[in-house]
């Protein structure tokens, strides 16, 4: 892995958070998209080198609407940049985490993605993310 990619964070309303996470970084979304196969609309910020992604439900039976429904609002997941997701995806299954979706997946933000389960990383749902070619 080769960084922290970002921090998602699960909101209700997207535009009122996006309204105060400006105020709190001083600096407004750079990126507003919707990724319809996952229901979610996500909004993303730079804050220096790292960046906070805002993801909001757009049907009530997407993982986001779940997520708030079950814990509310918070932090979602961790995202981590990585060289090969393929390999990667390999790698940690040979180390014994459990892949929720094994082949990588058109996400937001240009990347493919893959999520390893909570209950294999102390509860803290973790996302690979490769740049898209």
């Amino acid at each position: 892995m080769k960084k922290i990619e970002h921090i998602g964070i699960a909101v209700k309303d997207i535009n009122a958070s996006n309204e105060l996470f400006t105020k709190l970084f001083g600096e407004a979304s750079y990126k507003m998209e919707e990724v319809v196969s996952e229901g979610v609309k996500t909004s993303f910020f730079k804050v220096g080198p790292n960046k906070i992604e805002l993801l909001e439900a757009t049907k009530p039976d997407s993982p986001i609407a779940k997520f708030i429904e079950r814990k509310g609002e918070g932090i979602h997941h961790i995202a981590f940049d990585v060289e090969d997701i393929e390999a990667e995806v390999e790698r940690l299954k040979g180390e014994g985490f459990v892949v929720l979706n094994e082949t990588p997946k058109k996400g937001a933000d240009n990347k493919l993605v893959v999520f390893l389960h909570p209950k294999t990383t102390n509860g803290v749902l973790v996302e690979l993310c490769q740049e898209r070619a």
